[in-house]
């Protein structure tokens, strides 16, 4: 993890883009230019993002982001990237609860104009907590935060998950629905079993990622839980944060209907994974930070809700990662930045975590 590249998040010319883009604005806003084009470093591995600001007299913003769905030639993480969808979810959610979602501006449906499907938001100022390296590590402003101030970025990350399940009426969510005819959340399993299908799709088998779906099955909740509309990559690092409160929730992509301890798990495995990993490599981390105990009590105190089952939950959002980090390495070995092991398991990062879960073994 400390050493390894960065996987390569685009293959696209960031100058043609910013080309292209200009000229669409145009079509949008006569008279307007996009000018100080620009692809974030921490440009994501799944849609790709690009900075920009408008020059025009009454422009709906000056500082704008555009999502671009992947180029369809490189080896996409995803199967589908359906941005209508997104732009839908972050307007529905936008205009039904209080959630800070950046406001959406502009859809483009035809790929004539980038090569592929995008829409444009408002950009928000502020702050991520890292990925690369991550926010467990020593030497960033999470890390370097006191504990009263971690406390309060996590009292208010808790906080957006409790106001999008309790405000968003499921109703109005409808077209979140994963296919199929059984509930919810087994419809949810189902889509990721699919999409792992997808993923080794000629290419070797993961006998761990099966053995978690065969243990999901065995912890299968005995009450599911009504479905609500769940953000679906619900974690600190999609959150833009203005001093220790969110300023923007973004990321909507894995948006879906299904109990709200697919957020919560998420949210708790996914920091989980990072501080597992910062362990790993002899620092400390952040141990008290998004504790499973604690952030199910301060959801529970939010909503009136109590967390159940949350062992299924934990696992399923170790195995949902799983298998993205499989694609990935995968997507690596496509591109020559690694090699396939003689264990294709051991191309999942924490594979370790995971197997100590499907055994029942992984503390909390």
């Amino acid at each position: 993890m400390a050493t390894a590249p960065r996987p390569r998040t685009t293959t696209r010319d960031p100058e043609e883009l910013a080309q292209r883009l200009t000229a669409w604005l145009g079509t949008r806003l006569p008279g307007a230019k996009a000018v100080d084009v620009r692809v974030p470093e921490s440009n994501g591995l799944s849609s790709e993002t690009l900075l920009f600001d408008i020059e025009h007299p009454e422009p709906p913003a000056h500082a704008c982001a555009l999502r671009l769905a992947a180029d369809p030639a490189a080896y996409t993480v995803f199967p589908v990237y359906d941005l209508p969808r997104q732009y839908r979810t972050m307007r529905l959610v936008g205009d039904r609860s209080d959630l800070p979602v950046p406001r959406v501006l502009w859809l483009e449906e035809d790929p004539g104009p980038l090569g592929a499907p995008f829409f444009v938001m408002e950009r928000v100022e502020g702050r991520v907590p890292p990925d690369v390296m991550p926010y467990t590590y020593e030497g960033n402003w999470l890390h370097g935060a006191s504990d009263a101030e971690r406390e309060r970025l996590e009292a208010a990350s808790v906080g957006l998950l409790a106001r999008l399940h309790d405000q968003v009426p499921v109703h109005d969510a409808g077209f979140l629905s994963a296919p199929g005819d059984g509930s919810p959340l087994r419809n949810h399993v189902e889509a990721q079993r699919a999409y792992y299908e997808w993923v080794i799709d000629g290419l070797s088998r993961s006998p761990l990622i099966e053995d978690a779906f065969h243990r999901l099955d065995a912890l299968w909740p005995s009450d599911e839980g009504e479905a609500v509309l769940s953000w679906g990559d619900a974690r600190i690092g999609n959150v833009i944060y203005d001093g220790f409160e969110p300023a923007a929730v973004l990321d909507w992509e894995m948006a879906a209907l299904a109990p709200r301890e697919v957020d919560l798990g998420w949210m708790i495995y996914l920091h989980r994974f990072f501080q597992d990993l910062t362990v790993s490599f002899g620092q400390r981390g952040l141990p008290d930070f998004l504790r499973r105990d604690r952030v199910e009590r301060r959801y529970a105190r939010l909503t009136g809700h109590t967390p159940r089952d949350m062992d299924f939950h934990i696992l399923y959002a170790a195995l949902r990662h799983a298998v993205v980090m499989l694609r990935v390495a995968y997507r690596q070995v496509h591109f020559g930045e690694a090699a396939v092991p003689a264990d294709p398991d051991t191309l999942i990062l924490h594979h370790d975590s995971l197997r100590a879960m499907v055994q029942g073994s992984y503390g909390d």
